[in-house]
């Protein structure tokens, strides 16, 4: 499969990896960003099967019923209950202690449309697992896929948030 994945990525579609997958970490956050189409899960899949890894996601419950429920699953996907009396930061961290692998990777707009502010969770969640964040990049400008060192979150929220922010400066969305 792996490859296949590889013919089809750089071959094919003659696209990039720009950084190195930190294969040695079996527990982190992924923040992919922009997430403007669906077209970017199936990217997400492709570049999964390339690097050969093990990488998780959450996804609206709904997702995970039938009809296509079972393909989310075996996907990597958990159902996760986004509405606002649940406390998904807290369960969700709660994953990485049950597991001894988990990569968790997330949209910090939380949808496909144009956000201009990105939802906090994903670093709530990394806090409170104790796990780095890595910043990936999905550029359909430069076809190419760029990765982050693996960054812990500090005490400085809004530091953080500015070096992920130029992470992606310049990076195109497929929309």
């Amino acid at each position: 499969m792996k490859q296949i994945a590889k013919f089809i990525y750089f071959k094919i579609l003659r696209w990039e990896l720009k950084g190195t997958f930190p294969s040695y970490l079996d527990k982190f956050v992924a923040i992919v960003v922009p997430h403007t189409s669906w077209y970017d899960f199936l990217l997400g899949l492709l570049v999964r099967a390339v690097w050969d890894e093990e990488i998780n996601y959450v996804g609206k419950k709904s997702l995970f019923k039938a009809p296509f429920g079972w393909f989310f699953r075996c996907t990597g996907g958990a159902p996760i209950d986004r509405r606002k009396t649940n406390d998904t930061v807290k369960a969700t961290a709660e994953i990485f202690s049950q597991r001894k692998k988990f990569r968790l990777a997330l949209s910090p707009e939380g949808t496909r449309k144009k956000v201009e502010k990105w939802k906090t969770g994903f670093y709530y969640i990394a806090k409170t697992a104790n796990v780095p964040i890595l910043l990936v990049a999905f550029d359909y400008g430069k076809k190419e896929i760029k990765l982050s060192e693996p960054l812990f979150p500090t005490e400085d929220k809004e530091a953080d948030f500015k070096k992920y922010h130029a992470f992606f400066n310049g990076v195109e969305g497929k929309h």
